[in-house]
């Protein structure tokens, strides 16, 4: 992932600390408050990582196969392969015939290119029928939804985002995710959209990026939390993040706060599994849970 990429030199100046969580969440997660145990699920974007071979994937794993050995190691994946291309139901049985061997594996798929970029938002009902029609192969392996706008996609497509969200079937989750600098600098904006996600039962994804600490913006329309974590090649900064982070989803969970969804993502995919395998760790320790951590096959990964 390129979003939000600085060099090197420039990470001791940034300044990480996570923002203080709005109002709009804090009131979220206290309505929310109930005595169900949280989900937690934690994965990365993609499982056709030659890097991992001799690493998670046994030597000489077909790229066939890679999925097959994902599914070991974690119980989620943001499916950016759906961005990319509009899969139809036969494609999607396949993948999740391979993801059977582990009962809490779910697939997170990525709203269309053709939808969000190409046609943004508009007249788009077509393109959106047809990805609905081939996720919901998933059928119990489906995870939540999320839609990415593009980093030029404004606060003046307002109406036509509101639109959009309001037609969309009600039975699986959504999350949106904001990157142009006027939804966030502005606060009339920022208020209105996560007003609109909050009205709708959208969630809103939690982008942390290095070089774009406006996404960071910490609201939670819904009691569910979507975080897309770009690191830096295991600099000590990633791993004082992860901390943060365990420490305020620990704070969220004590509010309310009923599934999270930390995905992993560097700007060198080889490193992914190896943080990700250090949030799992903290989050057991703060959370009392037994999530499965990745085997790693190499002691240069362990």
């Amino acid at each position: 992932m390129e979003f939000g990429r600085v060099n090197p030199e420039e990470l001791a100046a940034v300044d990480f600390t996570l923002p203080p969580d709005p109002e709009l969440t804090i009131n979220t997660l206290k309505a929310a408050k109930s005595n169900q145990s949280l989900q937690v699920h934690v994965g990365c974007a993609k499982w056709g990582r030659k890097e991992w071979i001799g690493q998670i994937y046994p030597p000489k794993t077909k790229e066939a196969n890679f999925l097959d050995e994902y599914v070991k190691h974690f119980d989620c994946i943001e499916l950016n392969a759906t961005f990319y291309n509009v899969y139809g139901p036969d494609t999607i049985t396949k993948w999740k015939a391979k993801a059977e061997s582990n009962p809490h594996f779910k697939f997170c798929p990525k709203f269309s290119q053709s939808i969000s970029h190409i046609r943004r938002l508009k007249n788009a009902e077509d393109i959106t029928t047809s990805y609905y029609e081939g996720i919901m192969a998933f059928g119990d392996k489906l995870g939540p939804l999320f839609l990415q706008l593009s980093d030029n996609y404004t606060p003046k497509s307002f109406p036509e985002l509101k639109a959009y969200l309001e037609q969309l079937p009600k039975d699986v989750p959504v999350f949106v995710e904001l990157r142009h600098k006027e939804w966030f600098a502005v606060p009339e904006n920022r208020d209105k959209v996560f007003a609109m996600l909050r009205d709708l039962n959208i969630g809103a994804v939690i982008t942390d990026a290095t070089g774009r600490r406006d996404v960071v913006h910490m609201n939670l329309p819904t009691p569910h939390a979507f975080i897309r974590f770009v690191g830096n090649g295991l600099h000590p900064t990633d791993y004082a993040r992860v901390d943060e982070w365990v420490e305020r989803i620990k704070q969220w969970q004590q509010l309310g706060l009923q599934s999270v969804w930390f995905l992993m993502h560097q700007h060198e995919e080889e490193f992914s599994p190896k943080l990700a395998d250090y949030v799992v760790e903290k989050l057991n320790e703060a959370l009392g849970m037994q999530l499965k951590r990745p085997q790693f096959i190499s002691s240069l990964f362990s």
